[in-house]
């Protein structure tokens, strides 16, 4: 009884293991395509980047002599005018200064009329050959000298008063404070370079941005040229701007070199600000009412099957052209060098091929000219190739 259970049991594990060979052989004689419907719309190329906004613009308010900040009559955001009182730096060591610079004026105007005196009284001396010419040269040359030293005295003067007036400190032009960097009692030292006090913004109605543009794509970007681009600050709003200049400067930064795109910007209603960050696209080439396929449908890797098809003919006129044209490659590495021509063919020729199911549910392939492609769809063009049609 054992043994004739033990055979029924060995009898039902073969026909199942029969049962899911045939099935496997089934699912590899007739593959599971994917379908993507042929499309009839408008395709847009572009270019992405990230940039900075800013405005068109700044300046940066210094100061020319050091001191302690006495008093700031203004702050952020304030607009001000061209000429408009924004600081005023402690002057009580300038205006010593000035004090001490008209006190040497006065000093040497003293000597000159003295040095003055001495030469008319040496010179009536010398005209009657009273003194000698040493002394009368000597009686001259104080003279010289004295006036030489109040135009000295006359430039320190006016030095010291200019200095003076440079601790008032105003706006250079009319804009906004986009920053201010002193409070009032803050010491600032102008012994190397001019401190920065404010940054002014001339117009933040127009704006810009500078945009890093990878040098496999700088070719593309144009003077003139659309830009879209969006901010975090608005997610749901897309901006428009157009491209200003390609500066020629370059910047390596791990080991990619980028340029600097200069992109105008309009903000009529002040919702850009400056120091944002934003997310270009460069419209580089776009097509109305052409047929669009995923790009994968022109990546597609041929069976033996399909390349079968081909060989023998049984697929459409356009398809046996595109057989001549493309498929000898193909198949001269069998499967995997048909995978990489069709590979090829897809992403860097005019020409591919695409492969659909005839009336008879067989593979065929239709050649076609691809254009221009936004790196996810390619627009298509051939002879049988119409929207609705469904690709493998």
């Amino acid at each position: 009884m054992k043994k004739l259970h033990a055979a029924i049991a060995v009898a039902l594990l073969a026909a199942g293991t029969g049962l899911w060979l045939h099935r496997r052989a089934d699912a590899r004689e007739t593959p599971a395509y994917r379908f993507a419907t042929v499309e009839r719309g408008n395709l847009e190329a572009t270019v992405s980047a990230t940039g900075t906004l800013d405005a068109v613009t700044t300046v940066q308010v210094g100061t020319q002599v050091s001191g302690q900040i006495a008093a700031i009559y203004t702050d952020f955001n304030q607009k001000v005018k061209k000429g408009q009182l924004l600081a005023r730096i402690d002057p009580t060591l300038l205006e010593q200064a000035v004090e001490d610079a008209q006190a040497g004026l006065a000093r040497n105007q003293a000597q000159l009329t003295q040095a003055q005196q001495e030469y008319d009284r040496e010179k009536q001396l010398y005209d009657a050959k009273i003194v000698t010419a040493s002394e009368y040269n000597t009686a001259e040359s104080n003279y010289g000298v004295a006036k030489a030293n109040v135009r000295s005295a006359q430039i320190a003067l006016e030095r010291a008063r200019q200095n003076l007036s440079y601790t008032a400190i105003h706006a250079p032009i009319d804009g906004v404070v986009v920053e201010r960097d002193v409070d009032v009692g803050q010491t600032v030292a102008a012994s190397l370079q001019a401190p920065q006090l404010f940054l002014i913004a001339n117009d933040l109605s127009q704006m810009q941005i500078l945009a890093s543009v990878d040098e496999s794509d700088i070719g593309q970007i144009k003077d003139g040229q659309q830009v879209r681009f969006t901010v975090q600050a608005y997610p749901n709003r897309t901006f428009t701007g157009a491209v200003q200049q390609v500066r020629l400067q370059s910047k390596t930064a791990d080991n990619v070199v980028n340029y600097t795109v200069v992109v105008t910007v309009a903000n009529p209603d002040g919702a850009l600000l400056p120091g944002m960050t934003a997310t270009v696209q460069f419209l580089t080439g776009s097509a109305n009412g052409a047929l669009i396929v995923p790009n994968a449908a022109l990546r597609i890797r041929p069976t033996a099957d399909m390349l079968a098809t081909l060989r023998a003919g049984r697929d459409s006129n356009t398809a046996r052209g595109a057989a001549r044209s493309g498929t000898d490659s193909l198949t001269a590495s069998r499967q995997r060098g048909a995978a990489a021509s069709g590979s090829a063919a897809g992403a860097t020729s005019p020409r591919a091929l695409l492969w659909y199911q005839d009336a008879n549910g067989k593979p065929a392939a239709a050649r076609v000219r691809t254009g221009l492609t936004d790196g996810q769809r390619t627009v298509v063009e051939g002879t049988g190739v119409k929207e609705g049609m469904q690709v493998i």
